[in-house]
């Protein structure tokens, strides 16, 4: 079989691999490991590369009617109702609910780490200048001390 698409452009075959068994061993019922014939796994990521194609060139189309230039997730959904792959457009919403719940929380627990980071910075920042300060207070007691024993020395000598 002679190759089509160039490397560049197919679709990562362990990925189409991996989706295509979990697919099948949720439909079958069983963990049996289903073999792929590697017929059938061109056949599968060139079919899937072939829809991507065809469902981003309808989405792009929906966004241009719309006078802007990104396509966005229910430019996606609409494309899929207008390819009459409707059925997919539910379990994809519920998806990318998923997904925007998950980034949300991750930008909201990489904000509060950011704040803890930026207290951290400005506390060692403090505790550093205060270090320092510690530190030329601590000279500068040694230098009075030794000032007042050199003025006791002098006083004694005077006696």
């Amino acid at each position: 079989m002679a190759k089509v698409v160039a490397e560049a452009a197919e679709l990562p075959k362990a990925i189409v691999r991996r989706v295509v068994k979990e697919k099948l061993s949720q439909l079958s019922g069983d963990e049996t490991d289903m073999i792929l014939h590697q017929e059938a796994l061109l056949a599968f990521s060139e079919s899937a590369r072939i829809f991507i194609h065809f469902l981003s060139a309808t989405a792009n189309d929906i966004c241009k009617e719309s006078r802007r230039t990104t396509i966005n997730a229910d430019d996606v959904l609409k494309a899929l109702d207008e390819i009459e792959f409707s059925e997919f457009v539910e379990p994809l919403k519920a998806a990318l609910d998923e997904f925007r719940k998950k980034n949300a929380e991750k930008r909201a627990g990489s904000s509060k780490t950011n704040e803890v980071t930026k207290k951290r910075k400005i506390d060692l920042h403090a505790a550093a200048e205060n270090g320092d300060l510690k530190e030329k207070n601590e000279e500068d007691e040694g230098k009075d001390g030794k000032e007042e024993e050199n003025n006791n020395d002098s006083e004694s000598l005077h006696d």
